[in-house]
């Protein structure tokens, strides 16, 4: 396996997705703002996409793909025997939820956003919509089972490239926005649960080459089914811990008139280098690990983990460092449009500039929860998360009345560099990683070239001052040059002192 190659597949789909998703948003920011109908939306399509990202973005993976991989190795009908028996608990466990949720809706809104329930409107829109968009759930957590598979052919392609089917759809529905007024909501949710559903399609398409879906509920927990459920809720709360805390983050977040809609907007922004940085990342080496893991060849362990982390700060830095410097310009030049006002733009990016400390942190929690998870640990990384979780809550809880909606990324950036920095004693302390020499100097590479980059990035946005100010209208098209130019400042001053080489593209793990 090529390890930047895979990466830069999986990125490559991923930016395609999370471009087709700032489409998305830009035309909800147009036709709702951070109104009322917003706030109601979000919370409808924040509940399924949470567990979307917990499933989907790797969590799955973290206890599925070391156990097929094991079975791999020993034979193909022995990995289709346990890939048979976790779907079919799985459909019958997701059949089951579902349906539950249905009945219990506005309980689950009302403890998902308790800010609501004092608003009788509100609460009862909010319960229809999940109720339109729950659904989902189901159809991700089945298309991430598919993904495991293919993954652990390491076919990184199809996997990576289904959420932009979600995206597609939820474009074609807000095309007809100016039509549907306030219909658009529910328009939006039943637009929710059929890319749900056309995406499972798809996968199902590509992963019939590898492993074929046969029902069966004469459910037999064995020995293998029940280590892997054991690994899997774990892995669940510790892989997806910084969706956790951001949807802890819009429990909380409910109670403030739009702040709901302004945690959104930020979130989208900062997840476009997560996806890449972290998730990207831990999903394409995992399945290695597992392997030389099995193998017990610490050798090629050690070189695939320095480099991971490597790739990951290698991304990270530099989008932090522009956070610190344009998180107002870049907010303004993706939302600033519509309704979307000054207002919006101003709080939108004091919580993306918050969000954009604790960056890196996200990408080390994925990368270093895969070493764990490629030796067969979820429970590590699960206690550590739970720790870091009361942290987030007890802050943004205690200071929430005095510093308001804010408290909410500087709560979960803490929390989330007090979970990175645990994993990594653990880590030392159970000897599962150790750092190489090409990595150190690279790391302080990597660090002076993502400063230089900020400055020229600080640079740009004076020489663009009235171009990217919130009144002119064509201020998207300043910003995208803007970071592109800064892309290229990046890369050709990395390959100049050597932070990166052109033969790490060539090298295979």
């Amino acid at each position: 396996m090529n390890l930047i190659k895979s990466t830069g597949t999986f990125s490559f789909y991923t930016i395609i997705s999370r471009i087709l998703g700032y489409f998305r948003d830009i035309m909800i920011a147009i036709f709702l703002g951070t109104s009322f109908l917003a706030d109601v939306f979000f919370v409808a399509f924040r509940i399924p996409n949470t567990f979307r990202r917990l499933f989907a973005e790797g969590t799955f993976n973290a206890a599925f793909v070391p156990n097929y991989t094991s079975k791999l190795i020993k034979g193909k009908n022995q990995s289709d025997k346990f890939a048979n028996e976790v779907f079919n608990i799985l459909f019958l466990i997701l059949l089951i939820l579902t349906f539950v949720a249905q009945i219990f809706m506005p309980g689950l809104v009302g403890l998902l956003a308790p800010g609501f329930v004092e608003n009788s409107e509100k609460i009862e829109l909010a319960t229809k919509l999940t109720r339109i968009t729950f659904p989902f759930l189901m159809l991700v957590c089945l298309s991430s089972f598919f993904s495991a598979i293919l993954n652990s052919h390491n076919k990184f392609a199809a996997a990576s490239a289904a959420p932009i089917i979600l995206n597609v759809v939820l474009i074609v529905v807000l095309l007809f926005g100016k039509f549907l007024n306030d219909e658009l909501v529910y328009y939006l949710s039943y637009g929710v649960s059929l890319g749900g559903l056309i995406q499972l399609i798809f996968l199902y398409k590509f992963v019939i080459k590898h492993y074929s879906p046969k029902f069966n509920f004469k459910i037999k927990l064995n020995k293998d089914i029940r280590f892997f459920f054991n690994k899997l809720l774990p892995s669940i709360f510790s892989s997806g811990v910084t969706q956790i805390n951001i949807l802890v983050g819009t429990i909380i977040a409910s109670f403030q008139a739009s702040a709901v809609s302004y945690l959104y907007y930020a979130d989208r922004i900062y997840q476009i280098n997560l996806a890449i940085a972290g998730i990207a990342i831990s999903v394409v080496v995992l399945p290695q690990l597992s392997k030389y893991m099995a193998l017990r060849n610490k050798n090629k362990i050690t070189i695939i983990q320095n480099k991971a982390l490597e790739l990951s700060m290698f991304l990270s830095l530099p989008a932090t460092a522009a956070l610190f410097v344009g998180s107002n310009e870049i907010i303004s030049g993706l939302f600033g449009y519509g309704s979307f006002s000054a207002v919006s733009v101003e709080n939108s990016a004091k919580a993306l500039y918050f969000f954009g400390f604790g960056l890196p942190a996200f990408a080390l929690i994925k990368v270093f929860s895969s070493f764990f998870f490629a030796n067969h640990d979820t429970k590590t990384p699960f206690y550590i998360s739970l720790v870091s979780v009361i942290l987030n809550i007890i802050i943004s809880i205690y200071y929430f009345k005095s510093v308001g909606f804010i408290i909410i990324p500087i709560a979960t950036t803490i929390s989330s560099w007090f979970n990175s920095v645990v994993l990594f004693i653990y880590l030392k302390k159970g000897k599962l990683f150790k750092f190489n020499k090409i990595f150190i100097s690279r790391f302080f590479k990597i660090i002076f070239v993502s400063f230089l980059m900020a400055v020229f990035f600080k640079f740009l946005i004076s020489v663009f001052e009235n171009q990217l100010s919130f009144e002119y209208y064509l201020k998207s098209v300043y910003l995208i040059i803007t970071v592109l130019l800064c892309v290229v400042f990046y890369v050709l001053t990395s390959f100049l002192i050597k932070a990166f080489k052109i033969d790490d593209i060539k090298l295979k793990y």
